[in-house]
């Protein structure tokens, strides 16, 4: 090793010091092993995200909540989140819900009020006044931003992650009345 370092101009180099180290220090060369939990970061036009959605009573307070990946479809996350709506009479749900195999099942609850999309030919007719009430869901997913951890990310996995929204929610909706 002393010779290397003398040819070297005596600095010692990384890759010398690693191979000197006791087996199972860290490589920096080799990439970070992926576990068993997905951190639900997708890739967008505006680069790295994750989608949050959320199932609210009438008064904008969250009953359930999915994180998926930027570049998921809000189709499959109302799918997951079908199963959580409790009974209700009205649903304030965004254009981008607005598809067939979502309508139909709302139509087996009782429940078809959402409005559509622009890309449909025939426009479904639907109620005003609950989509007045959008902004408590607007407000709803706004709160959260204002905790610089919800905002900025910087939990890596998404069961922390998940856990700092939830928190919050517990704190912002649940917990000041």
């Amino acid at each position: 090793m002393f010779a290397e370092l003398a040819a070297r101009g005596g600095k010692p180099d990384r890759r010398m010091l690693d191979a000197d180290a006791p087996e199972g220090a860290s490589n920096r060369c080799q990439p970070a092993q992926k576990g068993a939990l997905p951190r639900r970061i997708g890739r967008t036009k505006g680069g790295l995200n994750s989608k949050l959605h959320r199932v609210t009573d009438g008064q904008g307070r969250p009953l359930a909540m999915l994180l998926t990946e930027g570049q998921a479809s809000d189709y499959r996350g109302t799918a997951l989140l079908l199963t959580a709506l409790p009974p209700a009479k009205d649903l304030i749900a965004d254009k981008g819900h607005d598809g067939n195999g979502f309508r139909n099942a709302l139509a087996e609850r009782g429940i078809a009020d959402i409005p559509s999309s622009f890309s449909r030919r025939i426009a479904i007719r639907h109620e005003p006044l609950p989509c007045r009430q959008r902004h408590k869901i607007e407000i709803m997913f706004g709160r959260p931003k204002d905790w610089r951890r919800i905002h900025t990310r910087y939990d890596r996995r998404a069961h922390a992650f998940f856990s700092a929204i939830c928190i919050a929610a517990t704190v912002i909706f649940w917990l000041k009345q």
